[in-house]
């Protein structure tokens, strides 16, 4: 099979290109090498390596429908990974989100539609949700909605129960969780996914989202905003500097490792040019173990030699508490599930060079 993985030098696309090598695909990588994501050309893009390793490399944006349309030919399946990722600096970086996502799936989804290519993996992301799957003794399963700036400045950082104001019980989410953005990067990824359902339709298609939940490992990018916290963590360290915890440390959140992503995509690639699924689906991508914020900053400290984390109190106002992934869909479908352990996924990234 012939994948076309756009934004294939990222970190995510590629682990991607290289477990769809070791399953002895072909590949076909775009990717417009931005600065924000990739301050120094990644290996493979020099100067006449456009076919290093059987990989062809193709320099372009996935909004330039002509890039788009070139990269396509001969293509049985598309991996889309190009997006612009993170909560941003502010709100000034809204239109770059919405031109860079939204824009750019339209477009490799028209193109792809006049190709009359039928398969299509997108890169989804857990921040669909918005809080996570919350219990109240009272009231049931409630989804509290977002956090006042107040609360956040006294430091209650725990939502309440919307209904009563007790005490929540944090829980794993589900697919069928209503979809409830709370960024501008959120509200781009709700779209991306409503695009791929739309041409899956149009076009007789099958299209799978996955809803990655917090990926790490090696070839994270360093010092840049748009990056995760492990990255964030992670470069604090290689600083000789103590990791920035924000709020208590104690907001959950599943961390999988980039190389059972990067299974998961292959697996779906193949279910999707085997016509395995139905028009459109979405699936959880995680671990299914909740770890908090505050764990993975001492893991990667101990791991790194480096300075214990420093919990500061910050937030942000357009995170969420906790969320959590309940990947049982996956397994069932598609016979997916982690394998990656913690403890071995942190050593390694702690040894790991970074973009």
């Amino acid at each position: 099979m012939r994948v076309l993985v756009t934004g294939g030098a990222g970190f995510i696309g590629s682990a991607i290109v290289a477990e769809l090598l070791d399953a002895g695909h072909e590949i076909v990588v775009l990717d417009a090498l931005l600065g924000s994501a990739h301050p120094r050309p990644p290996a493979g893009w020099e100067a006449g390596a456009a076919l290093a390793d059987g990989v062809r490399r193709m320099r372009g944006d996935v909004c330039d429908a002509a890039a788009v349309r070139k990269a396509l030919a001969g293509v049985d399946a598309v991996c889309h990974q190009a997006a612009m990722v993170g909560l941003g600096k502010d709100f000034a970086d809204a239109p770059a989100y919405v031109t860079s996502n939204d824009l750019g799936a339209a477009v490799l989804c028209a193109e792809t539609a006049a190709a009359g290519i039928g398969g299509l993996v997108l890169a989804g992301s857990m921040v669909v949700y918005g809080e996570g799957r919350y219990t109240c003794a009272e009231h049931g399963v409630v989804r509290p909605g977002p956090r006042a700036q107040c609360d956040l400045e006294a430091g209650r950082f725990e939502p309440r129960c919307p209904r009563c104001g007790e005490a929540l019980r944090p829980g794993l989410v589900g697919e069928d969780a209503p979809l409830d953005p709370r960024n501008v990067y959120a509200a781009t990824k709700v779209a991306q996914e409503h695009l791929a359902a739309s041409w899956a339709r149009a076009t007789g298609g099958r299209a799978l989202a996955l809803r990655y939940h917090n990926v790490y490992g090696p070839g994270m990018p360093r010092d840049t905003p748009y990056a995760g916290v492990a990255s964030f963590f992670r470069s604090a360290l290689a600083r000789g500097e103590a990791p920035d915890v924000f709020e208590d440390g104690a907001q959950r959140r599943d961390f999988v490792h980039v190389r059972d992503v990067a299974r998961a995509n292959v697996l779906a690639l193949e279910a999707v040019a085997q016509r395995e699924t139905g028009a459109f689906a979405a699936y959880n991508v995680g671990s299914g173990r909740p770890r908090t914020v505050g764990e993975m900053a001492s893991a990667l400290a101990d791991a790194c030699g480096g300075p214990a984390p420093r919990v500061s109190g910050r937030y942000r106002l357009g995170d969420v508490r906790h969320i959590t992934a309940d990947s049982a869909a996956i397994a069932r479908d598609l016979g997916w599930s982690a394998r990656v352990p913690f403890t071995e996924g942190v050593a390694e990234f702690a040894g790991a060079a970074m973009q």
